[in-house]
């Protein structure tokens, strides 16, 4: 007389383990795109953000417009009542160090001095993939155009975004 068995055969558990790995090949790959278009999203938002803060600094202070450490909010929290040209509070000090959900974030004010005789009278905002291919695939730029452009190639944007020839982001 045979005993019933108890508990699973070899062969049972390697079937399992086979169709996890089949599922986890599958999902992994549109987990890592998802997470790339995720990062591009809020790379596009955050040059976005600092385009917004750059004409709110230029009309608040009235000398040009403003690096990313002076849009920013210090650590020590917000100087008087409506911030500092060089601690102006406009976005926050997460954007404001430089790198966001695997993009390195620049503002870089031009032609001027960043004085009342000589304001900045034009600035370039860029964003680039820290690890081209994994955190993103495209580099962002845009000016004070307002206008976003993209690069597919993921390559450093331009100096000047507006005469760059990249096509505008939708």
């Amino acid at each position: 007389m045979k005993r019933p068995q108890n508990g699973f055969s070899l062969i049972e558990l390697l079937i399992v383990v086979a169709i996890i790995l089949i599922i986890a090949a599958i999902a992994i790959p549109n987990l890592l795109r998802s997470r790339m278009a995720a990062n591009e999203a809020s790379a596009v938002s955050s040059v976005r953000t600092i385009n917004t803060a750059e004409v709110t600094y230029s009309a608040t202070f009235g000398i040009g417009y403003a690096t990313l450490t002076d849009l920013s909010t210090p650590a020590a929290g917000c100087p008087g009542s409506g911030g500092t040209p060089t601690a102006a509070c406009l976005i926050d000090s997460v954007l404001g160090g430089g790198t966001k959900s695997g993009y390195t974030i620049t503002a870089t004010p031009s032609n001027g001095a960043g004085t009342m005789a000589s304001p900045y009278v034009s600035f370039n905002t860029a964003a680039q993939p820290v690890a081209l291919g994994l955190a993103g695939q495209r580099s962002f730029c845009s000016d004070e155009s307002g206008v976003i452009r993209f690069d597919i190639t993921g390559a450093p944007p331009p100096a000047t975004c507006g005469s760059s020839g990249l096509p505008t982001l939708q």
